[in-house]
């Protein structure tokens, strides 16, 4: 998968792992991958898929700190956590949310099978054992698109590795870039009021 890297997503990392200001981080970053991904979706399909967005990305941030206490490079613990959104807007028809075509489903999974078994997480089960007690909210299933997906927002071409586009437009095969010495938290992506990729 090919995603974006700059202080904003190192500044999440620290962000999340840090006590007190990791409860605020987490619903920001929430809020703000719903936002991103609804801005995907179809004008009149946004709010019912709302609810199920919110708890759904609030369950993949506990895999996004897991996956660094793992000793994932942050690029990669981040790539989990689109990857499990990738199975769960496959497995509900969202083809026009998706990062990835869904032909490179498998191969992505390959890539963290290790991971994705140590917590149950399939295909068919993107949260695993990261499915809160209470459950996801549920949300309208658009199982058509698949017939003849389109996947309008996919970049095909990058399940062989985490590709990593830098700042200063570089892309960098592999998610073990260097970490900024001095990190401040408060730029995190929804910390500062600015949006931004996720």
């Amino acid at each position: 998968m090919k995603i974006r890297q700059n202080i904003r997503h190192w500044a999440a990392k620290k962000a999340l792992t840090t006590p007190v200001v990791g409860d605020v981080a987490n619903d920001k970053l929430v809020d703000l991958h719903t936002s991103i991904f609804l801005n995907k979706a179809d004008e009149d399909r946004r709010e019912e898929r709302r609810d199920h967005l919110d708890s759904f990305f609030d369950a993949t941030m506990d895999t996004y700190v897991a996956a660094l206490e793992a000793g994932f490079p942050e690029a990669e613990a981040r790539e989990i956590t689109h990857v499990q959104a990738n199975f769960d807007f496959f497995n509900h028809g969202w083809t026009e949310m998706m990062e990835i075509p869904g032909d490179e489903l498998e191969e992505h999974y390959r890539r963290y099978e290790s991971f994705f078994t140590r917590y149950s997480i399939t295909i068919d089960d993107p949260l695993g054992e990261f499915r809160p007690a209470e459950g996801i909210a549920e949300a309208p299933e658009t199982p058509a698109k698949l017939d003849t997906p389109e996947y309008e927002n996919a970049l095909a071409g990058f399940a062989d590795d985490v590709y990593v586009e830098t700042d200063e437009g570089e892309t960098v095969v592999g998610g073990d870039t260097e970490e900024p010495e001095e990190v401040d938290p408060s730029v995190a992506p929804g910390l500062d009021e600015d949006e931004a990729s996720a």
